[in-house]
């Protein structure tokens, strides 16, 4: 309990000094903003005594922007993902989050691309912006299970999650978090111990895809991150 009560001591009211200050970052572009924020996911992890370890990491793009792909386990994959991927890159969030006030407009000015799943015309053109963004040369994270995890497995994949990469042709990069659940499952407060690992997969070329393809790709993607998912269970 005492993990708990330190990190919601100190990450509340440092979440909320941290968007007054994203959005005073902003004015210097997104780059700067981004940096930022990747020191208030680092910042996270901390308060909350947790360590994470990267693997795979020569499996990161050097040469161009990539679709990353991955699981989502609990509220502590956001910092992980910061702390772990060493690139500038953008997300696509949730229309409802941009309607938090102060966090909203620092999601917006921060490159962000909300997602209206409950209208298919302005999913369409979230879809089209971040291909757009992606072709500009910055990555995107993309959570295509939609929400957290309920119960700590890998959930389907929403169709048409992936239909960014058929825009964008660049390549998909899956990633696999390990032990976030653990930390800290759906609808808890309570935070944990335990070891936390971000994997980054062997990146997915899409050169030449369709749209057609993408329920192939989709599935492709969501093997590779539950056989991950899956050996690192019975490694352990």
């Amino acid at each position: 309990m005492l993990r708990t009560f330190y990190f919601y001591l100190f990450f509340l009211p440092w979440t909320l000094i941290a968007t007054v200050l994203a959005l005073i970052v902003s004015l210097f572009g997104q780059d700067q903003t981004h940096s930022f924020v990747r020191f208030w996911g680092r910042s996270c992890l901390f308060f909350a005594g947790l360590k994470v370890q990267i693997q795979g990491i020569e499996n990161i793009p050097t040469d161009s922007p990539a679709i990353y792909v991955s699981n989502h386990q609990s509220n502590f994959d956001i910092p992980i993902i910061y702390a772990g991927l060493p690139i500038q890159f953008r997300w696509m969030a949730k229309q409802e989050l941009f309607r938090i006030p102060l966090f909203g407009l620092a999601l917006k000015r921060s490159g962000f691309i909300p997602i209206d799943r409950s209208n298919r015309r302005k999913t369409m053109q979230s879809i089209i912006a971040a291909a757009q963004q992606i072709k500009e040369g910055t990555s995107m994270i993309i959570f295509p299970e939609g929400t957290r995890t309920p119960d700590g497995q890998l959930q389907e994949f929403k169709k048409g999650a992936l239909l960014i990469a058929a825009k964008a042709q660049v390549p998909v990069v899956p990633i696999a978090i390990h032990g976030s659940y653990q930390i800290q499952p759906k609808d808890r407060w309570k935070i944990n111990g335990g070891a936390l690992t971000i994997e980054f997969l062997r990146p997915i070329p899409t050169d030449g895809l369709k749209s057609s393809d993408i329920d192939a790709l989709t599935n492709k993607v969501h093997d590779q991150i539950a056989n991950s998912l899956q050996g690192a269970t019975t490694n352990a």
